[in-house]
């Protein structure tokens, strides 16, 4: 009896670390494609309520319904992102181009922007020395040079990887299609293999779920909000590359408490600093009373309580997650702080429940 048990054991662990490598290989393989495949179940997990509406309406015809789910996503999502992202690059494109060919006079513009200082200012920055317009013009034009360069190794990595990009961008839309048709099954399965407690892996994969919908409602649908406004703002005031501007806006909504006022704030005080005055006081209004209180009014209906996580750690994950792995970071990180929270509550429930506290008499 002794010696079946002791081989049954080697047989689950020599089954587990097989289990293992064979992960581990499969992870490898599909590695090139794991961008492509997390936006494709991050666009299952938003569209899954669309493809149910759809499928209540056609319930025989789940294929159907699915590929009519992906052509809204297609329509609705994608030709829009790809038009405005024409936009933005060649309205940067123009602008660098601009610069280099003096078509922009930035020593006009910072002479007029530091007349219009207090005196004491000016003579804080005359001692540190930011006054001396032939320092900054070097300096602006050396990170011209640079940012002309990167632009231009840029295009030539696009352009060399279009098959690449058209490869990827085909296979997320067909595991789209997949998992908005089966992806209830399979996350079923998924959670049911998991080795932990069901009452756990639920909870799990709720706060999995919760974090992935208030991360894109709340960070993606309020930045796409806020950039209208400040692009709306912009072209009221007169602003070149409204486009370009109201796309950093929206990236820069990414980080809580000062976000988009990292883009209006300069905007506004160069206006206000070369006599546009009432076009300065619009961006200061708009930013403060329409552009930041966007975030204030959207944030707690798109999210509500989703996530329990304080702003402070979102900044940091997000930020940290960007670095790690670009643009996809803007979910990997909150949904790791996120689990790892969860993870960590669910640890403290349970040693509270198999370790009651005792009281003193």
């Amino acid at each position: 009896m002794e010696g079946r048990r002791e081989t049954r054991h080697i047989e689950q662990g020599g089954f587990l670390l097989l289990l293992a490598l064979v992960t581990l290989a499969l992870a490898w393989i599909v590695w090139p494609f794991a961008a492509p495949l997390l936006w494709a179940t991050l666009a299952a997990i938003m569209f899954q309520p669309l493809y149910q509406r759809i499928l209540r309406r056609m319930p025989t015809h789940p294929s159907r319904a699915a590929a009519l789910a992906l052509l809204v996503i297609f329509v609705a999502v994608l030709v829009p992102a790809f038009w405005i992202g024409s936009m933005v690059v060649n309205e940067a494109a123009s602008l660098v181009i601009a610069f280099q060919r003096g078509e922009i006079d930035v020593a006009a513009w910072f002479e007029q922007v530091l007349a219009a200082l207090p005196a004491n200012i000016r003579q804080s920055l005359d001692t540190s020395g930011w006054t001396d317009l032939a320092i900054l013009q070097t300096r602006a034009q050396e990170f011209l040079a640079e940012s002309a360069g990167l632009i231009a190794q840029q295009a030539v990595a696009v352009g060399g990887g279009v098959f690449s990009f058209v490869l990827a961008f085909g296979v997320g839309l067909y595991v789209t299609y997949f998992l908005l048709r089966d992806g209830t099954q399979v996350g079923e399965k998924v959670t049911a293999a998991l080795p932990l407690e069901r009452p756990v892996a639920d909870r799990l994969v709720e706060k999995f779920l919760g974090i992935v919908r208030a991360t894109i409602k709340g960070s993606v649908v309020v930045g796409l909000v806020q950039g209208a406004l400040g692009a709306i703002t912009f072209w009221i005031v007169g602003m070149p590359s409204i486009v370009l501007f109201g796309v950093l806006m929206a990236v820069f909504s990414l980080l809580p408490a000062l976000g988009p006022a990292l883009v209006w704030a300069p905007v506004a005080i160069y206006l206000l600093a070369t006599g546009a005055i009432w076009q300065g006081i619009v961006v200061v209004v708009s930013g403060v009373a329409v552009i930041g209180m966007a975030d204030n009014l959207l944030r707690p209906i798109l999210v509500g309580r989703d996530t329990g996580i304080p702003d402070w750690i979102i900044l940091v994950s997000t930020l940290g997650g960007i670095a790690m792995a670009g643009l996809s970071g803007i979910v990997l990180g909150p949904m790791a702080a996120g689990l790892f929270i969860a993870c960590w509550s669910i640890l403290s429930e349970q040693r509270g429940v198999s370790r009651p506290v005792e009281v003193e008499q």
